[in-house]
């Protein structure tokens, strides 16, 4: 099993959403937003779940790039004295 079958595995257990699927429901939300037309309820509601999407994808990011920063930490060749 790879790391991204993990990832995947974990976040349906969590019923949230992985990157990919919350970056482009959030895209959607966004051109929803931008296209105009809905009435003030429906806009703050698009709005409300475009930042929890937000969020998840922030989340995902930061994770990754914690497991960026690890990785490049464990081959960094030592600093000789």
């Amino acid at each position: 099993m790879t790391s991204t079958d993990n990832a995947a595995e974990a976040a349906s257990a969590t019923d949230t959403p992985g990157y990919e699927q919350a970056r482009d429901e959030l895209i959607e939300v966004v051109r929803r937003l931008e296209a105009g037309g809905t009435s003030l309820e429906d806009s703050l509601a698009l709005w409300e779940r475009g930042e929890e999407l937000a969020k998840v994808c922030r989340h995902w990011l930061e994770g990754a790039r914690a497991r960026l920063d690890a990785s490049l930490a464990e081959n960094k060749p030592e600093e000789r004295e």
